[in-house]
């Protein structure tokens, strides 16, 4: 007597239906996640140029006066990748200002210039904080919260 034993495994049918299931998940996930990293990466950004600021507020404290100068604040040099690497920092400090002024600004580099909403942030020396999309709107209301 012979039985017939059925192998055990999946069929192409099944298999294919995974596929497809993990394709349209993967599809949907991935770009949601890329603009979670997007966003999560404004944080080292918007630290950036805070924590530059105050470091202009006290240069000025003690000289009167603020400064383009990326050594004096403790800074390797403008214009050069931060944090992570996905912005680069600008100073305009015009010495000939009165008052004297200052605007610092964080601009996305690398992948991060996938991020249009949010492509650049501004600090005066007022503490007026703002954010431009890559097209130099205002985006302060979405960037900023």
């Amino acid at each position: 007597m012979k039985t017939h034993r059925r192998a055990a495994g999946f069929t192409l049918v099944e298999l294919m239906v995974t596929i497809l299931i993990g394709a349209i998940l993967v599809t949907v996930a991935v770009p949601g996640f890329l603009q979670q990293i997007r966003k999560s990466r404004r944080t080292d950004a918007k630290t950036a140029i805070l924590d530059l600021a105050s470091r202009e507020e006290r240069l000025f404290s003690t000289t009167n006066t603020f400064s383009a100068d990326a050594p004096t604040m403790g800074y390797a040099a403008f214009g050069q990748p931060i944090g992570s690497g996905y912005y680069k920092l600008d100073v305009v400090a015009p010495a000939a200002a009165n008052p004297p002024t200052f605007t610092i600004t964080a601009t996305a580099i690398s992948s991060q210039v996938k991020d249009t909403l949010c492509a650049k942030f501004i600090v005066d020396q007022t503490g007026k904080q703002s954010s431009q999309d890559s097209s130099g709107v205002d985006s302060s209301t979405q960037c900023l919260n």
